[in-house]
Protein backbone atom coordinates (compact mmCIF):
# COMPACT_ATOMS: atom_id res chain seq x y z
CA UNK A 1 0.00 0.00 0.00
CA UNK A 2 1.97 3.35 -0.67
CA UNK A 3 1.74 6.48 1.31
CA UNK A 4 -0.94 7.90 -1.05
CA UNK A 5 -3.40 5.23 -0.35
CA UNK A 6 -2.57 4.84 3.14
CA UNK A 7 -3.31 7.87 3.89
CA UNK A 8 -7.23 8.29 1.91
CA UNK A 9 -7.78 5.08 3.96
CA UNK A 10 -6.78 6.86 7.23
CA UNK A 11 -8.62 9.50 6.06
CA UNK A 12 -11.65 6.92 5.75
CA UNK A 13 -11.78 4.87 8.37
CA UNK A 14 -11.49 8.11 10.83
CA UNK A 15 -14.55 9.62 8.98
CA UNK A 16 -16.03 6.72 9.69
CA UNK A 17 -15.72 6.81 13.64
CA UNK A 18 -16.88 10.47 12.72
CA UNK A 19 -20.11 9.33 11.10
CA UNK A 20 -20.57 6.44 13.69
CA UNK A 21 -20.29 9.11 16.45
CA UNK A 22 -22.97 11.72 14.88
CA UNK A 23 -25.50 8.39 14.89
CA UNK A 24 -24.60 6.48 17.93
CA UNK A 25 -23.79 9.51 20.25
CA UNK A 26 -25.10 12.37 18.23
CA UNK A 27 -28.35 11.17 17.80
CA UNK A 28 -29.34 7.31 19.22
CA UNK A 29 -27.81 9.90 22.80
CA UNK A 30 -27.56 13.22 22.37
CA UNK A 31 -30.86 14.16 20.39
CA UNK A 32 -33.08 13.15 23.93
CA UNK A 33 -31.20 16.59 24.74
CA UNK A 34 -33.13 19.40 23.06
CA UNK A 35 -35.99 17.27 22.45
CA UNK A 36 -36.48 17.13 26.08
CA UNK A 37 -37.98 20.06 27.07
CA UNK A 38 -40.36 19.28 23.71
CA UNK A 39 -41.22 16.31 24.91
CA UNK A 40 -42.27 17.79 28.43
CA UNK A 41 -44.37 20.58 26.98
CA UNK A 42 -46.26 17.85 24.26
CA UNK A 43 -46.54 14.69 26.54
CA UNK A 44 -47.27 14.12 30.25
CA UNK A 45 -43.58 14.11 31.10
CA UNK A 46 -41.75 15.85 34.65
CA UNK A 47 -38.58 16.24 35.86
CA UNK A 48 -38.53 13.21 36.98
CA UNK A 49 -39.38 11.22 34.33
CA UNK A 50 -36.92 13.02 32.52
CA UNK A 51 -33.83 12.58 34.54
CA UNK A 52 -34.63 8.62 35.24
CA UNK A 53 -34.59 8.29 31.46
CA UNK A 54 -31.62 9.74 31.25
CA UNK A 55 -30.06 7.24 33.61
CA UNK A 56 -31.48 4.19 31.92
CA UNK A 57 -29.54 5.44 28.87
CA UNK A 58 -26.62 5.62 30.47
CA UNK A 59 -27.03 2.26 32.29
CA UNK A 60 -26.42 0.26 28.56
CA UNK A 61 -24.14 2.71 28.16
CA UNK A 62 -22.28 1.35 31.78
CA UNK A 63 -23.22 -2.29 30.03
CA UNK A 64 -21.67 -1.94 27.06
CA UNK A 65 -18.51 -0.68 28.79
CA UNK A 66 -18.73 -4.28 30.77
CA UNK A 67 -18.80 -5.72 26.85
CA UNK A 68 -16.27 -4.18 25.76
CA UNK A 69 -14.10 -4.78 28.84
CA UNK A 70 -14.53 -8.47 28.69
CA UNK A 71 -14.40 -9.27 24.57
CA UNK A 72 -11.09 -9.93 23.89
CA UNK A 73 -11.58 -10.79 19.86
CA UNK A 74 -11.55 -7.82 17.82
CA UNK A 75 -13.99 -9.70 15.16
CA UNK A 76 -16.59 -9.88 17.88
CA UNK A 77 -16.23 -6.40 18.77
CA UNK A 78 -16.21 -5.60 15.11
CA UNK A 79 -19.87 -7.67 14.60
CA UNK A 80 -21.23 -5.89 18.09
CA UNK A 81 -19.89 -2.37 16.27
CA UNK A 82 -21.86 -3.06 13.21
CA UNK A 83 -25.53 -3.83 15.82
CA UNK A 84 -24.39 -0.86 17.74
CA UNK A 85 -25.41 1.31 14.16
CA UNK A 86 -28.55 -0.84 13.59
CA UNK A 87 -29.94 -0.71 17.08
CA UNK A 88 -29.14 2.96 17.17
CA UNK A 89 -31.74 3.91 13.90
CA UNK A 90 -34.16 1.37 15.55
CA UNK A 91 -34.48 2.92 19.02
CA UNK A 92 -34.88 6.28 18.12
CA UNK A 93 -37.30 4.88 15.64
CA UNK A 94 -38.98 3.54 18.34
CA UNK A 95 -39.00 6.41 20.46
CA UNK A 96 -42.06 7.90 18.19
CA UNK A 97 -44.05 5.08 18.37
CA UNK A 98 -44.75 5.08 22.08
CA UNK A 99 -45.69 7.53 24.70
CA UNK A 100 -45.60 4.42 27.53
CA UNK A 101 -42.91 5.44 30.11
CA UNK A 102 -41.33 1.43 29.76
CA UNK A 103 -41.10 1.12 26.22
CA UNK A 104 -39.52 4.78 26.45
CA UNK A 105 -36.97 3.34 29.26
CA UNK A 106 -36.17 -0.03 27.41
CA UNK A 107 -35.37 1.91 23.88
CA UNK A 108 -33.45 4.67 25.65
CA UNK A 109 -31.55 1.71 27.90
CA UNK A 110 -30.70 -0.29 24.21
CA UNK A 111 -30.06 3.36 22.80
CA UNK A 112 -27.29 3.80 25.10
CA UNK A 113 -25.84 0.26 24.56
CA UNK A 114 -25.36 1.12 20.97
CA UNK A 115 -23.78 4.55 21.91
CA UNK A 116 -20.88 2.51 23.77
CA UNK A 117 -20.24 0.42 20.61
CA UNK A 118 -19.29 3.91 19.23
CA UNK A 119 -17.48 5.08 21.81
CA UNK A 120 -15.84 2.41 22.86
CA UNK A 121 -15.85 -0.51 20.42
CA UNK A 122 -15.23 1.53 17.54
CA UNK A 123 -12.51 3.47 19.16
CA UNK A 124 -10.78 0.41 19.95
CA UNK A 125 -10.96 -0.93 16.61
CA UNK A 126 -9.80 2.57 15.09
CA UNK A 127 -7.23 2.77 17.08
CA UNK A 128 -5.91 -0.90 16.55
CA UNK A 129 -6.35 -0.07 12.51
CA UNK A 130 -3.71 3.10 13.15
CA UNK A 131 -0.90 1.09 15.02
CA UNK A 132 -0.97 -1.61 12.46
CA UNK A 133 -0.68 0.60 9.53
CA UNK A 134 2.07 2.60 11.94
CA UNK A 135 -0.30 5.66 11.72
CA UNK A 136 -0.74 8.32 14.52
CA UNK A 137 -2.00 6.60 17.38
CA UNK A 138 -4.58 9.67 18.12
CA UNK A 139 -8.72 9.95 18.12
CA UNK A 140 -9.23 13.41 18.10
CA UNK A 141 -10.65 13.46 14.92
CA UNK A 142 -13.12 10.36 15.91
CA UNK A 143 -14.10 11.70 19.21
CA UNK A 144 -15.01 15.31 17.09
CA UNK A 145 -18.03 13.52 16.07
CA UNK A 146 -19.32 13.45 19.04
CA UNK A 147 -19.31 17.72 18.87
CA UNK A 148 -20.42 17.61 15.36
CA UNK A 149 -23.13 15.26 16.34
CA UNK A 150 -24.61 18.27 19.24
CA UNK A 151 -24.49 20.73 16.63
CA UNK A 152 -26.91 18.49 14.05
CA UNK A 153 -29.13 17.70 16.96
CA UNK A 154 -29.45 20.91 17.88
CA UNK A 155 -29.88 22.72 14.53
CA UNK A 156 -32.06 20.11 13.48
CA UNK A 157 -34.45 20.55 16.61
CA UNK A 158 -34.21 23.86 16.33
CA UNK A 159 -35.38 23.92 12.42
CA UNK A 160 -38.14 21.30 12.53
CA UNK A 161 -39.68 23.16 15.58
CA UNK A 162 -39.77 26.33 13.10
CA UNK A 163 -42.17 24.25 10.94
CA UNK A 164 -44.04 23.26 13.88
CA UNK A 165 -43.27 19.41 13.54
CA UNK A 166 -44.32 17.53 16.46
CA UNK A 167 -41.91 15.59 18.78
CA UNK A 168 -42.81 12.19 17.29
CA UNK A 169 -42.39 13.74 13.66
CA UNK A 170 -38.70 14.95 14.74
CA UNK A 171 -37.80 11.35 16.17
CA UNK A 172 -38.58 10.28 12.94
CA UNK A 173 -36.63 12.68 11.17
CA UNK A 174 -33.62 11.76 13.36
CA UNK A 175 -34.47 7.99 12.43
CA UNK A 176 -33.95 8.25 8.35
CA UNK A 177 -30.90 11.00 9.08
CA UNK A 178 -29.20 7.81 11.10
CA UNK A 179 -30.11 5.68 8.06
CA UNK A 180 -28.04 7.67 5.78
CA UNK A 181 -25.15 8.01 8.16
CA UNK A 182 -25.08 4.31 8.74
CA UNK A 183 -24.16 3.45 5.55
CA UNK A 184 -21.17 5.47 5.11
CA UNK A 185 -20.24 4.48 9.23
CA UNK A 186 -20.39 0.47 8.45
CA UNK A 187 -18.51 0.55 4.92
CA UNK A 188 -15.56 2.81 5.60
CA UNK A 189 -14.17 0.86 8.75
CA UNK A 190 -12.25 -2.25 7.52
CA UNK A 191 -13.12 -5.98 9.14
CA UNK A 192 -10.17 -6.69 10.99
CA UNK A 193 -7.21 -7.99 9.46
CA UNK A 194 -6.59 -11.54 10.24
CA UNK A 195 -2.76 -11.73 11.49
CA UNK A 196 -0.74 -13.10 8.48
CA UNK A 197 1.15 -16.43 10.20
CA UNK A 198 4.90 -16.04 10.69
CA UNK A 199 4.38 -12.08 10.32
CA UNK A 200 6.12 -9.24 12.61
CA UNK A 201 3.13 -7.75 15.15
CA UNK A 202 2.94 -4.33 13.59
CA UNK A 203 2.50 -3.30 17.17
CA UNK A 204 5.38 -3.97 18.85
CA UNK A 205 4.71 -1.53 21.88
CA UNK A 206 4.82 -3.33 25.23
CA UNK A 207 1.92 -2.76 27.78
CA UNK A 208 2.68 -0.46 30.88
CA UNK A 209 0.17 -2.03 33.10
CA UNK A 210 -1.36 0.88 35.60
CA UNK A 211 -0.28 0.37 39.76
CA UNK A 212 -3.24 -0.38 41.98
CA UNK A 213 -2.84 3.41 43.36
CA UNK A 214 -3.06 4.63 39.93
CA UNK A 215 -6.22 2.43 39.20
CA UNK A 216 -8.12 3.52 42.52
CA UNK A 217 -7.36 7.37 41.97
CA UNK A 218 -7.64 7.56 38.46
CA UNK A 219 -10.81 5.30 38.84
CA UNK A 220 -12.48 7.80 41.67
CA UNK A 221 -11.33 11.23 39.35
CA UNK A 222 -12.91 9.98 36.52
CA UNK A 223 -16.56 9.09 38.25
CA UNK A 224 -16.45 12.66 39.60
CA UNK A 225 -15.59 14.11 36.00
CA UNK A 226 -18.44 11.70 35.03
CA UNK A 227 -21.10 13.19 37.36
CA UNK A 228 -20.11 16.31 36.12
CA UNK A 229 -20.22 15.66 32.31
CA UNK A 230 -23.94 14.50 32.44
CA UNK A 231 -25.59 17.07 33.94
CA UNK A 232 -25.24 19.52 31.28
CA UNK A 233 -25.26 16.74 28.74
CA UNK A 234 -28.82 16.06 30.01
CA UNK A 235 -30.38 19.12 31.36
CA UNK A 236 -28.41 21.91 29.55
CA UNK A 237 -31.81 22.69 27.36
CA UNK A 238 -34.08 22.43 29.60
CA UNK A 239 -31.89 24.64 31.83
CA UNK A 240 -31.65 27.48 29.56
CA UNK A 241 -35.46 27.23 28.55
CA UNK A 242 -36.13 27.53 31.68
CA UNK A 243 -35.32 31.06 32.60
CA UNK A 244 -37.34 33.57 30.65
CA UNK A 245 -34.61 36.00 29.61
CA UNK A 246 -32.79 33.09 27.85
CA UNK A 247 -36.10 31.69 26.13
CA UNK A 248 -35.60 30.25 22.79
CA UNK A 249 -31.87 29.95 23.16
CA UNK A 250 -31.77 26.66 24.44
CA UNK A 251 -31.29 24.55 21.39
CA UNK A 252 -28.91 27.00 20.09
CA UNK A 253 -26.68 26.75 23.24
CA UNK A 254 -26.14 23.07 22.98
CA UNK A 255 -25.24 23.52 19.26
CA UNK A 256 -22.57 26.08 20.62
CA UNK A 257 -21.28 23.52 23.19
CA UNK A 258 -21.44 20.70 20.29
CA UNK A 259 -19.55 23.46 18.36
CA UNK A 260 -16.77 23.91 21.02
CA UNK A 261 -15.93 20.24 21.56
CA UNK A 262 -15.44 18.74 17.75
CA UNK A 263 -12.11 20.43 17.63
CA UNK A 264 -11.37 20.73 21.14
CA UNK A 265 -10.32 17.08 21.48
CA UNK A 266 -7.66 17.83 18.59
CA UNK A 267 -6.71 21.06 20.64
CA UNK A 268 -6.37 18.64 23.93
CA UNK A 269 -3.83 16.22 22.17
CA UNK A 270 -1.57 19.54 21.12
CA UNK A 271 -1.78 20.23 25.48
CA UNK A 272 -1.04 16.88 26.70
CA UNK A 273 2.25 17.00 24.72
CA UNK A 274 3.18 19.88 26.72
CA UNK A 275 2.00 19.28 29.80
CA UNK A 276 1.18 15.70 30.01
CA UNK A 277 -1.87 13.51 29.98
CA UNK A 278 -2.50 14.14 33.44
CA UNK A 279 -1.42 17.72 33.54
CA UNK A 280 -4.28 18.18 30.13
CA UNK A 281 -7.04 16.48 32.40
CA UNK A 282 -6.54 18.65 35.56
CA UNK A 283 -6.54 21.86 33.35
CA UNK A 284 -9.64 20.97 31.62
CA UNK A 285 -11.45 19.50 35.02
CA UNK A 286 -10.79 23.23 36.30
CA UNK A 287 -12.23 24.64 33.06
CA UNK A 288 -15.32 22.25 33.12
CA UNK A 289 -16.31 23.56 36.70
CA UNK A 290 -16.43 27.09 35.58
CA UNK A 291 -18.79 26.23 32.93
CA UNK A 292 -20.99 24.01 34.67
CA UNK A 293 -21.26 26.41 37.40
CA UNK A 294 -22.08 30.01 35.07
CA UNK A 295 -25.93 29.23 34.74
CA UNK A 296 -26.13 28.50 38.19
CA UNK A 297 -24.78 31.77 39.01
CA UNK A 298 -26.16 33.93 36.28
CA UNK A 299 -29.02 34.26 33.91
CA UNK A 300 -27.11 36.32 31.75
CA UNK A 301 -27.28 35.49 28.01
CA UNK A 302 -23.08 35.39 27.10
CA UNK A 303 -22.34 33.90 30.86
CA UNK A 304 -24.59 31.04 29.40
CA UNK A 305 -23.19 31.05 26.39
CA UNK A 306 -19.66 31.10 27.68
CA UNK A 307 -20.60 27.99 29.95
CA UNK A 308 -21.66 26.51 27.01
CA UNK A 309 -17.85 26.93 25.23
CA UNK A 310 -16.08 26.11 28.50
CA UNK A 311 -18.22 22.80 28.88
CA UNK A 312 -18.20 21.79 25.23
CA UNK A 313 -14.55 22.37 25.02
CA UNK A 314 -13.69 20.41 28.10
CA UNK A 315 -15.76 17.40 28.45
CA UNK A 316 -15.16 15.69 25.40
CA UNK A 317 -11.55 16.78 26.10
CA UNK A 318 -11.44 14.51 29.04
CA UNK A 319 -13.24 11.55 27.42
CA UNK A 320 -10.41 11.67 24.60
CA UNK A 321 -7.41 11.92 26.79
CA UNK A 322 -8.50 9.09 29.12
CA UNK A 323 -9.34 6.49 26.66
CA UNK A 324 -5.76 7.50 24.28
CA UNK A 325 -4.12 6.84 27.85
CA UNK A 326 -5.73 3.35 27.55
CA UNK A 327 -4.11 2.85 24.26
CA UNK A 328 -0.89 4.03 25.62
CA UNK A 329 -1.29 1.57 28.45
CA UNK A 330 -2.53 -1.55 27.39
CA UNK A 331 -1.51 -0.72 23.03
CA UNK A 332 -2.38 -4.51 21.82
CA UNK A 333 -5.93 -4.41 23.82
CA UNK A 334 -6.97 -0.29 24.03
CA UNK A 335 -10.79 -1.99 24.80
CA UNK A 336 -9.43 -3.65 28.20
CA UNK A 337 -8.77 -0.53 30.26
CA UNK A 338 -11.51 1.99 28.78
CA UNK A 339 -13.74 -0.34 29.39
CA UNK A 340 -13.35 -0.28 33.26
CA UNK A 341 -12.61 3.63 33.01
CA UNK A 342 -15.81 3.73 31.03
CA UNK A 343 -17.53 1.82 34.23
CA UNK A 344 -16.03 4.50 36.84
CA UNK A 345 -17.74 7.22 34.43
CA UNK A 346 -20.89 5.44 33.57
CA UNK A 347 -21.88 4.78 37.20
CA UNK A 348 -21.83 8.33 37.39
CA UNK A 349 -24.02 9.08 34.81
CA UNK A 350 -26.72 6.58 36.05
CA UNK A 351 -26.97 8.29 39.56
CA UNK A 352 -26.36 12.08 38.32
CA UNK A 353 -29.29 12.26 36.23
CA UNK A 354 -31.86 10.64 38.18
CA UNK A 355 -30.73 12.63 41.52
CA UNK A 356 -30.95 15.79 39.34
CA UNK A 357 -33.97 15.64 37.82
CA UNK A 358 -35.64 15.04 41.39
CA UNK A 359 -34.18 17.72 42.84
CA UNK A 360 -35.13 19.83 40.03
CA UNK A 361 -38.81 18.38 40.58
CA UNK A 362 -38.70 19.41 44.19
CA UNK A 363 -37.32 23.04 43.57
CA UNK A 364 -38.35 23.73 40.41
CA UNK A 365 -35.07 24.92 39.22
CA UNK A 366 -31.53 23.07 38.12
CA UNK A 367 -29.39 24.96 40.26
CA UNK A 368 -28.56 22.19 43.39
CA UNK A 369 -28.06 19.97 41.11
CA UNK A 370 -25.50 22.47 38.87
CA UNK A 371 -23.18 22.98 42.02
CA UNK A 372 -22.85 19.10 43.19
CA UNK A 373 -21.72 18.59 39.51
CA UNK A 374 -19.09 21.48 39.92
CA UNK A 375 -18.24 19.87 43.75
CA UNK A 376 -17.38 16.71 41.93
CA UNK A 377 -15.61 17.46 38.91
CA UNK A 378 -13.42 20.06 41.82
CA UNK A 379 -13.07 17.16 43.47
CA UNK A 380 -11.69 14.93 40.62
CA UNK A 381 -9.27 17.85 39.65
CA UNK A 382 -7.75 17.29 43.21
CA UNK A 383 -7.72 13.93 43.12
CA UNK A 384 -5.39 14.22 40.10
CA UNK A 385 -3.53 16.18 41.31
CA UNK A 386 -2.50 14.04 44.14
CA UNK A 387 -2.09 10.97 41.34
CA UNK A 388 0.21 13.10 39.72
CA UNK A 389 2.42 14.27 42.63
CA UNK A 390 2.93 10.28 44.03
CA UNK A 391 2.25 7.63 41.22
CA UNK A 392 5.20 6.21 38.71
CA UNK A 393 2.09 5.15 35.99
CA UNK A 394 1.16 8.61 35.94
CA UNK A 395 4.95 9.91 35.43
CA UNK A 396 5.40 7.49 32.77
CA UNK A 397 2.30 8.86 31.03
CA UNK A 398 3.11 12.39 31.42
CA UNK A 399 6.70 11.51 30.36
CA UNK A 400 5.65 9.64 27.59
CA UNK A 401 3.14 12.50 26.00
CA UNK A 402 5.64 15.14 26.09
CA UNK A 403 8.30 12.90 24.29
CA UNK A 404 5.76 11.40 21.54
CA UNK A 405 7.09 12.55 17.87
CA UNK A 406 4.05 11.73 15.63
CA UNK A 407 4.97 11.91 11.65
Amino acid sequence: MTAATLGSQRFRVLLAGVFSQVLCVGIARFAYTPLLPVMQQQTWMGDADGGWLAALNYAGYMLGAVLAATIRSLYIKDLLFRCGLILAVLTTAGMALTEHFWVWAGLRFLAGLSSSGSMLLASGLILHWLMQHRQRGELGIHFAGLGIGMVVVSVAVEMMLQLSFSWQTQWWGFSLLGAALLVPAWQWLPRPEKPVVGAPAANSQPAMPPTRTFMRWMLAAYFCAGYGYVISATFLVAIVEREPLLAGLGNWTFALAGLAAAPAVMLWDLVARRVGYLGALIIAMCIQVVGILLPAITANAAAVLLSAVLYGGTFLGCVSLVLTMAGRLYPSSPARLMGQMTLAYGVAQICAPALTGMLAEASGNYSLGLWLAGGFVALGAVLLVCLRRVDQTAQRLDAAAKAAVYA
